[in-house]
């Protein structure tokens, strides 16, 4: 299942080469993948559990300028591995063109402990579109 958020580059986003800083880019990951854990998770599992990301990997394909705005695309393939979940990210503009392609790994973890946990099936089934 495929999430999607629009963001629109403000003029606090720019770098000095007038274009989104790469910060900026993690910062929108982060924001894209924690909107769809929150649209997408029962109130318990939000309430138990916290994501925190491990790795990213990512493509910057083209520049986006103050005023732009981009469609962020997420979604997960395949399963867990343990306790951690890889996430595949899209930021395409309004000329329909990439600008950024990611893979980010993500761990979850006990929010009470702060302990890792392995995703259960019924943790992960929210983000094939399907109920636990």
């Amino acid at each position: 299942m495929t999430f999607t958020m629009t963001i629109t580059a403000a003029e606090a986003d720019i770098d000095e080469l007038g274009h989104v800083n790469n910060a900026v880019w993690v910062q929108w990951i982060q924001r894209i993948a924690t909107a769809h854990w929150e649209a997408v998770a029962p109130a318990e599992h939000k309430a138990a559990y916290v994501w925190v990301v491990t790795r990213h990997e990512i493509d910057y394909r083209g520049s986006v300028v103050a005023g732009e705005t981009v469609t962020g695309e997420t979604w997960v393939e395949g399963g867990p591995k343990g306790a951690r979940f890889d996430r595949h990210l899209r930021f395409v503009g309004d000329d329909g063109r990439v600008k950024l392609d990611a893979v980010t790994t993500w761990a979850l973890l006990d929010r009470a402990s702060g302990r890792l946990l392995r995703v259960r099936p019924e943790i992960a089934a929210p983000f094939f579109g399907a109920a636990d």
